[in-house]
């Protein structure tokens, strides 16, 4: 029953994962859903836009929202959005995960519990990476550190890469939600489009080829995406300043041209088809600080 809404199952509901940038969040929807929908890289603020993954198992159905990472200063208007999308859904939800990277607490941390305070619902801390503290014995300080900054439902260590210890996190999660008729259909993985997933792969792979200030100022917009027996999409990548093109372009086009065909084949692998895509670099100055250009990429839309 695929493609029909199934009647009243024992858990259903709306989880969280909240945390700084880059602590793992999108590993961990990854890891949950067995297949790829949040984009990952090795720098923050790689998530910018809310993304519903949804898993549906027997007798449950458990939709996972992941939130651009909190920052501590809101500095330009995407800083702003992004915080925004993050903590708007707190009060939407049965479930908040907070995410934190071992024995890291720092000042955006200290924000997240600040939102947390005015929540009523279950907070379960996942302490992740925990496969990099070599030394096992310096964990039980950590999760009493932890205990003692808020009142958690839980503290569950965590390898989101791994995938150590992810069963049990997602087993505590599923006993807290309620019997209620499911909310997407069975087949159903993500509630957004394959538009905004195709620009998410561009991204991800324009962020992983860049050096570390560059990727925050640029973004992705889908101008063409039609679906046949080859998938044509056509791609705008939005930065700042003509500097900032020529870098994206590469010597004589080497770049955009790997770019391309990195990001090709992830969404060949994704839409179970040929892609046909072709890359285009403008220049808009000052976007990344200008509510009306954030709205037209979408940012602050909520998944």
């Amino acid at each position: 029953m695929t493609d029909e809404l199934r009647g009243k199952l024992s858990h259903v509901g709306y989880v969280a994962l909240v945390g700084r940038p880059n602590v793992g969040k999108s590993t961990l929807l990854n890891r949950i859903l067995g297949q790829k929908i949040s984009i990952t890289t090795h720098k923050p603020q790689t998530t910018r836009h809310q993304i519903i993954g949804i898993k549906t198992g027997d007798d449950s159905q458990v939709v996972y929202v992941d939130t651009p990472g909190i920052h501590r200063h809101g500095g330009r208007a995407i800083n702003r959005a992004m915080n925004r999308a993050a903590h708007s859904v707190f009060h939407d939800v049965e479930v908040v995960i907070m995410i934190v990277e071992g024995g890291k607490w720092g000042e955006e941390e200290e924000v997240i519990l600040g939102y947390l305070r005015d929540v009523s619902k279950p907070v379960i801390l996942a302490i992740n990476k925990v496969d990099q503290i070599a030394d096992k014995q310096k964990l039980l300080p950590i999760l009493e550190a932890h205990a003692s900054r808020y009142p958690f439902h839980a503290l569950v260590p965590i390898s989101a890469r791994r995938g150590r210890y992810v069963d049990k996190l997602e087993a505590m999660v599923t006993e807290l939600l309620p019997s209620a008729p499911a909310l997407f259909p069975d087949d159903q993985i993500t509630d957004r489009s394959e538009r905004f997933l195709a620009a998410e792969i561009v991204r991800e792979k324009l962020m992983r080829q860049l050096g570390q200030e560059l990727p925050y100022a640029l973004t992705v917009e889908i101008e063409r995406f039609e679906e046949g027996p080859v998938v044509e999409i056509s791609a705008l990548i939005w930065v700042e300043r003509a500097a900032h093109k020529a870098i994206v372009i590469g010597n004589q086009g080497a770049r955009l041209k790997d770019i391309g065909t990195q990001a090709r084949k992830d969404m060949e692998v994704m839409f179970g088809k040929q892609v046909f895509l072709q890359l285009w670099v403008k220049i808009r100055e000052g976007w990344t600080d200008d509510e009306r250009a954030l709205r037209r990429f979408g940012y602050g839309e909520q998944g």
